[in-house]
């Protein structure tokens, strides 16, 4: 586990715009949403959303393509998967086993 790569991830999901934003794309499956759908089920400005999909795409979290005139956003299920993996590696590896 890369523990700075994980810590970056986890900040940029610790904003409730990009969080609700990354859940949008998440529920939306492999066929993510076009950036202008993002904004109307956000309620945010073009500028903003803009923003907050750069975060998401500098930590890997969210794919964009372009397709046609359209910027498609998808989440990145392989690193979302891996970001998971990392919380729970180690659950309760310290724990004492009573009874023993």
């Amino acid at each position: 586990m890369d523990i700075d790569l994980t810590a970056s991830r986890l900040a940029a999901l610790g904003n409730p715009t990009r969080l609700q934003l990354y859940r949008l794309l998440v529920r939306a499956g492999e066929t993510g949403l076009a950036v202008g759908q993002l904004q109307e089920k956000l309620g945010i400005p073009g500028s903003t959303l803009t923003h907050h999909c750069r975060t998401l795409v500098h930590v890997e979290l969210i794919q964009q393509e372009r397709s046609g005139t359209s910027l498609i956003c998808r989440a990145n299920y392989a690193v979302m998967r891996g970001l998971v993996d990392d919380l729970v590696a180690e659950c309760c590896v310290d724990a004492c086993v009573t009874g023993t």
